[in-house]
């Protein structure tokens, strides 16, 4: 499935690193700035979440809530979050239904893995509407933050 601008963005259940499941119709009438990662722990995706983590205030006063989600297990994600401070939470995607419904699946990733989640921004608004989508073909690559910067402080 591909989510275009304006598409109902797909609800999901997952559990973040406190084990308590998290849905996106959790977040109805707020503003989500949903973000998929490859692997906890790689430099990359290290660096992403980071930029959002000291990026905090500008999320927070356009009242903004970020989540991260990745294929990885939710104790590899606990001690992660742990580890870099995140105050956002980190879902686990491990059976990577989520991912499916967004289109951000690497069939085949890196040494062979399967299944790992490609990087993607989408911004969903109020109404649970994509505001806007990036799906990165290179997991060496980040979002545009100045493009996704720019939307989110036009709705």
């Amino acid at each position: 499935m591909v989510l275009s601008k304006g598409d109902k963005a797909p609800n999901f259940t997952l559990r973040d690193t406190e084990k308590k499941e998290v849905s996106l119709t959790d977040y109805s009438g707020r503003k989500v700035l949903l973000l998929f990662f490859p692997l906890a722990f790689t430099s990359v995706c290290t660096d992403e979440l980071c930029g959002i983590r000291d990026d905090a205030k500008f999320y927070k006063d356009l009242d903004v809530d970020v989540l991260a989600i990745s294929v990885d297990s939710l104790f590899s994600l606990e001690k992660f979050k742990a580890e870099q401070k995140y105050d956002f939470p980190l879902l686990s995607d491990f059976n990577k239904d989520v991912c499916r419904s967004y289109g951000t699946l690497y069939e085949t990733f890196v040494l062979d893995m399967k299944g790992v989640s490609k990087r993607a921004a989408f911004i969903i608004d109020k109404d649970g509407k994509v505001r806007y989508e990036e799906i990165l073909e290179n997991a060496g690559e980040l979002p545009n933050f100045t493009a996704i910067k720019e939307a989110l402080a036009q709705i």
